[in-house]
């Protein structure tokens, strides 16, 4: 009988070592019933908490190489955005002059006024105040540029004797052979014109047309 008694216990005793490695407590009652406690392997699993890993992910954020990029701002910078001859705009010649006197005219240093980082002058006191009022309805479409060299996509210098006003805007011209060239698609050749401004202004030269006026 003995040896039964201790053969039962020690049954028993490997029950609940077993029960135990598989995460379930047991006891047994002094009359030799087991009673299953709750299993602590049973709360909830920590692992199973938010993932960290789950939250925003830093590299999903605004991407700061998505921001304007510099070289997309008007890509002025390599030419200046007024032409300009001996630091003078239009080779000296008075831009309210081509709207109110239908010609190309000389201006004089007792009459000039510096905008847009040149020098405009003018021949008279009226024509200086008058572009100054208002600078934006005198001075020439594309920087006073050639306005075909401009519509190809660079830059050259004008011949002030080489202008037409279309709609009310100032457009210049390298020379009248250049000019005429502009005149075969006037519409055409301003739509281009505008699309290739200021993005031209990034050329590396401007084709000088060696005459000083």
């Amino acid at each position: 009988m003995r040896i039964q008694y201790l053969g039962a216990i020690a049954i028993a005793s490997m029950l609940t070592l077993g029960a135990v490695a598989c995460g379930t407590t047991t006891a047994v009652n002094p009359d030799g019933a087991s009673q299953v406690a709750v299993d602590p392997c049973a709360a909830a699993d920590p692992c199973a908490a938010a993932n960290p890993c789950a939250a925003a992910d830093p590299c999903a954020a605004a991407n700061p190489c998505a921001a304007a990029d510099p070289g997309a701002a008007a890509k002025a910078g390599t030419q200046p955005e007024v032409y300009s001859f001996s630091g003078l705009a239009i080779r000296g010649a008075d831009p309210v002059a081509y709207f109110t006197e239908g010609k190309a005219v000389k201006g004089v240093a007792d009459y000039e006024t510096t905008w847009n980082g040149s020098t405009w002058r003018f021949s008279s006191a009226e024509n200086l105040a008058a572009f100054e009022a208002d600078p934006e309805a005198y001075a020439p479409q594309y920087g006073g540029y050639c306005a075909w060299a401009v519509k190809e996509g660079y830059l050259a210098s004008v011949d002030p004797d080489a202008w037409r006003i279309v709609d009310g805007k100032l457009y210049l011209n390298y020379s009248a052979g250049v000019q005429r060239q502009w005149q075969g698609d006037i519409a055409g050749n301003i739509t281009q014109g505008d699309q290739n401004w200021p993005s031209a202004l990034s050329s590396d030269t401007v084709n000088e047309s060696g005459q000083n006026w």
